[in-house]
């Protein structure tokens, strides 16, 4: 009986297995690979308990208390997971490396009611056996400043969510939304826009000599000025006097300055960069970056390897590489170049001042699988963004590409030009990543000697008038927020989908434009919570969430910093705003379908013509807003309408037999410098400009008597 036992016993002990638990199932998928036949791998499938979505969720009064309940839906899954806890004999938490990965499995440990003598959490910033070996080999306790750091931002964001967009549904209307990030980001698009509404363009001139050597070697030379200074050209009357003095004169060279340009390669990519060329190399939107990209560090089924992670962690904002990784590099660039494409010294980038540096930068898992050898087994896409990081990587550690320049100073009459060239003399880093902004380098330029007389064929004299700022684009805004260090590497995708998703701003030709239902919430948050939710404050909070990180402040002492002011702003507001609610406001126009007057409504897109009669009559129709101006072109109205994404322009009522449209205001008034027609340009202030941008005329609006 008693050996019977010991049999028992031994088998059980045999088969007892430990359980590791990751976020999804491709993770699972690559883990199993590696680990083996003793470890069983189970998926939480992300987040198993969070804030209710139907309260708060933070007990303000009992010192900000959080309350945490079960995902809905998760039941049945936490159910399976504890079943298998209970066979386990040892349980590794291996969710993410990051603040919001730390506290899953601190969650999971609350709802799988884990003993945490028997839990340990496990962490590697690559899916690899050799770190996943490792990690386990370094299993330690849950890392309990990252999940206060993660609960910090959680409570922060739920009470500015919670607590401010009641109030734009109160003031304005349903389903509205504001956050301690987006709202900040939104901010940034709106100031941009007043910007560019306001600027008032200045003029320049440019003036260009085609010039021919006596062997018809033909370039061109820059004006630069006299011998004293650098001359700007702001009318014709500048160029006139040049085109003057130096008409029938041909060209001699004064100085001619041969140098070595070393051009650098940039660094590995953190999330922010891989999201910005992303954007502007391959058009991906940054929620579709990081989605491929998490695929890519879950694990990808390679040919002949089997389920592999490609990348290293996808969230970070460090360009640090480790030791191991930099050899593999190296030895892959000395096996496939020769010995000048390594960089003499081991390439040391400088880290951000506001980053965290907890991971490396986003790099390859092995520098040996080159794009094109794994390319049958990836997407399109991920194929694309695989090349984008593997070939950025790699050329990080590359040697310097070398260019020879040459600078050369010619005379004519009273005044100096410039010309310049360059030739690529060594590729070095271009030979793996050589990308937009590099491709168009090189100028070439004929031999030429000091005192050499060229022959002036041409000159050409060219108007130009400054440009606004450009309007944000995903990798722009992206750029921003990281330099004024409001949001972190995980924040800038949701951030971005929430404000598109919301109609707040619209995206065309890649840019942001503005909506009418943007323009009135940022315009009640900017003019109600200013102190609290700008620029510098969020990159203050973001700083306090960083400390709470490192352990030097209690994560409930920022909430408890942040909501005295707070809720002084949000009861001032809600006695303030009163000026936005709005009504259904009734017209002239009469519902075809059942003769009532319609009223005009607000959605998604702004204002609409809507039956009264609703749910009965569900007639709806465009509304189009008289902009008190005749078209230019043909007389009739000139009505305000919208794009299909919610971008306002103006167009003629006779529209499709006129074509009239403007993004500007028209006047009703034609130019006195050119006869085209005037439109209103700014926010503040308002000037009357031409709506031809090569005419320049421009004056301040009149006030009104």
């Amino acid at each position: 009986m008693t050996a019977n036992k010991s049999t028992k016993a031994a088998k059980k002990k045999q088969s007892a297995k430990k359980l590791v638990i990751v976020e999804s199932p491709a993770k699972a998928a690559t883990l199993k690979k590696f680990l083996g036949s003793g470890y069983k791998i189970e998926a939480s499938m992300g987040h198993v308990r969070d804030l209710p979505k139907s309260e708060l969720g933070i007990n303000i009064e009992n010192d900000y208390e959080p309350k945490y309940i079960t995902i809905r839906g998760k039941g049945e899954l936490l159910a399976k997971l504890r079943k298998e806890v209970k066979a386990a004999d040892k349980v590794y938490l291996a969710t993410d490396p990051d603040r919001e990965g730390e506290a899953i499995s601190w969650h999971l440990i609350s709802a799988l009611k884990l003993d945490e003598k028997k839990a340990e959490r496990i962490t590697f910033n690559e899916i690899t056996k050799t770190a996943v070996k490792r990690s386990i080999s370094e299993a330690r306790e849950i890392d309990m400043d990252l999940v206060n750091a993660q609960q910090a931002r959680r409570a922060l964001d739920r009470i500015v969510g919670y607590k401010i967009s009641p109030l734009l549904w109160k003031k304005v209307k349903k389903g509205l939304s504001a956050g301690r990030v987006q709202s900040v980001a939104l901010r940034l698009i709106f100031d941009r826009e007043e910007e560019i509404q306001s600027f008032v363009p200045d003029e320049y001139w440019s003036i260009e000599a085609n010039l021919k050597t006596k062997d018809s070697k033909r370039f061109k030379a820059k004006f630069y000025g006299d011998e004293k200074k650098k001359i700007e050209l702001k009318s014709k009357q500048d160029v006139e006097k040049v085109e003057n003095n130096i008409k029938s004169k041909d060209f001699k060279i004064e100085d001619i300055k041969k140098s070595t340009r070393v051009k650098n390669p940039h660094p590995p990519f953190t999330t922010s960069t891989m999201q910005q060329e992303a954007s502007k190399i391959l058009g991906f939107a940054s929620a579709k970056t990081m989605s491929i990209a998490q695929q890519l560090y879950e694990g990808i089924n390679i040919a002949g390897e089997g389920t592999v992670g490609l990348v290293s962690y996808i969230r970070t904002d460090s360009v640090r590489v480790s030791d191991e990784a930099y050899e593999d590099c190296k030895n892959w660039i000395l096996n496939n170049f020769s010995d000048k494409y390594t960089a003499k010294e081991r390439k040391q980038y400088k880290i951000g001042a506001r980053s965290q540096d907890a991971h490396e930068a986003i790099r390859p898992t092995s520098s040996a699988r080159t794009p094109e050898s794994i390319k049958d087994s990836l997407s399109r896409d991920q194929y694309r963004l695989y090349k984008l990081i593997w070939e950025r990587f790699t050329a990080s550690q590359m040697s310097s590409a070398e260019y020879d320049v040459i600078s050369v100073k010619l005379k004519a009459g009273d005044y100096f030009f410039k010309a310049g060239g360059s030739k690529l003399k060594f590729d070095g880093y271009l030979a793996v990543y050589r990308k937009n902004e590099e491709k168009e380098e090189e100028i070439s330029m004929p031999e030429l000697s000091v005192n050499e007389i060229l022959t002036n064929e041409k000159i050409d004299s060219i108007q130009h008038f400054t440009q606004p700022p450009p309007r944000y684009s995903e990798a722009m805004l992206i750029k921003t927020l990281e330099e004024i260090g409001v949001g972190r590497p995980s924040t800038y995708a949701p951030t971005i989908s929430i404000l598109t998703s919301r109609n707040y701003v619209t995206k065309e030709n890649k840019v942001f434009y503005t909506t009418e239902l943007g323009e009135i919430v940022n315009d009640i948050i900017k003019n109600n919570f200013d102190d609290i939710i700008n620029v510098d404050f969020t990159a203050k909070m973001e700083e306090e969430l960083d400390e709470v990180e490192e352990g030097k402040l209690e994560w409930k002492t920022v909430l408890r910093e942040f909501y005295p002011g707070f809720e002084k702003k949000l009861n001032e507001a809600e006695q303030k705003i009163t000026q936005v609610d709005i009504e259904d406001e009734k017209t002239d126009i009469i519902c075809e379908q059942c003769g009532r007057n319609m009223v005009i409504k607000y959605g998604k897109f702004g204002k609409f013509l809507a039956c009264p009669g609703f749910p009965d009559c569900k007639n709806t129709k465009p509304f189009f807003e008289d902009a008190n101006v005749k078209c230019p072109e043909c007389g009739a109205r000139v009505l305000i309408k919208k794009t299909k994404k919610g971008r306002k322009y103006f167009g003629c009522e006779n529209n499709p037999e006129c074509s009239f449209i403007s993004w500007d205001k028209p006047t009703g008034d034609k130019c006195p410098k050119c006869g085209k027609y005037l439109i209103e340009k700014g926010v503040k202030k308002i000037r009357i400009c031409c709506s031809n941008s090569e005419c320049g005329y421009s004056i301040e609006k009149p006030a009104a008597d």
